[in-house]
């Protein structure tokens, strides 16, 4: 007879081991984080050892909590992919994907009706800036911006992107440029990136790139995200060092004018869902389609 603690002291801490956080451990079962951290000191008293170091902030596994974590989250995993398999796949509710804010708007929404006569797929479209665990929510799969594909989970590749200066073609038509340095001349847009800043689409980069030397250009507007810096640029106040891929709409309709050759590159869009997805053939139709939408 297996002597296992409670299921649900076990499930509280895998889903606190992965986020390394109790508050969203709790969100995504359903629970406060008070109740997540009783039933994990509760799993230690049975088990009499220290799963987390909690001070100083933010918490981490210690050792014995470092090796337990990996056995239940693949346990976990083998289990959902199990059920699954056993379970007849609920295709009659839409196919929901979770995008970031700006992929949303600039690329996705403009092309759902496409989508749903094209494929006959209906998507619920969950957009946020931060990325979901898909393996503790009902989202089917997710579009992410990554180098290159994580072990974890079934990564298809949509688009290569590149970066490049955009603007408006009314700011042209007040000041004229020539040539690249001129880009630099005009008030230039620049938005935080959030893959890592070693690769942020930085106008220090891009000057760098096209041979105008290293200093630092002057900013004219900061934004936090890119579909505000994006608007900026259409509104005819400034260049932006924009996505290829979100931007590429405005582009083909003359609402954005490409200033230079000169880019940087940018990551890839994957569709990422679980490894063994019931509606992994859905998914797959997503991506066939987006690749001919592109």
């Amino acid at each position: 007879m297996r002597r296992l603690p409670p299921l649900h002291a076990l499930r509280a801490f895998e889903a606190a081991a992965r986020h390394l956080h109790f508050a969203r451990a709790a969100a995504e079962l359903h629970l406060t984080p008070t109740a997540i951290s009783h039933q994990i000191r509760h799993l230690e008293e049975i088990l009499q050892v220290k799963l987390f170091h909690r001070y100083p902030r933010p918490i981490r596994l210690s050792a014995e909590g470092a090796a337990l974590y990996p056995v239940l989250r693949d346990s976990f995993d083998r289990m959902s992919s199990a059920i699954a398999g056993i379970s007849q796949p609920d295709t009659d509710r839409p196919l929901t994907v979770s995008v970031t804010v700006a992929f949303a708007s600039l690329w996705l929404m403009r092309r759902l009706p496409a989508l749903r006569s094209q494929t006959g797929l209906n998507l619920k479209v969950e957009a946020d800036n931060l990325p979901v665990d898909l393996s503790g929510s009902d989202i089917d799969f997710a579009i992410r911006y990554a180098v290159r594909s994580q072990p974890e989970g079934h990564w298809l590749p949509l688009f290569e992107d590149r970066l490049i200066p955009l603007c408006a073609p009314e700011l042209l038509r007040r000041t004229p440029i020539n040539d690249d340095a001129g880009v630099l001349r005009l008030p230039l847009i620049q938005y935080r990136w959030n893959c890592g800043a070693e690769t942020s689409p930085s106008w220090q980069r891009w000057s760098h790139a096209a041979g105008l030397g290293h200093a630092a250009p002057e900013i004219a507007q900061h934004f936090s995200e890119e579909i505000n810096a994006i608007d900026s640029a259409l509104a005819g106040q400034g260049v932006v060092l924009a996505s290829s891929v979100l931007a590429g709409a405005a582009v083909a309709a003359g609402h954005l004018i490409r200033l230079s050759g000169t880019d940087l590159p940018g990551r890839t869009f994957w569709a990422v869902t679980r490894g063994e997805h019931p509606r992994l053939a859905e998914v797959e139709r997503f991506v066939s389609w987006a690749h001919t939408s592109a």
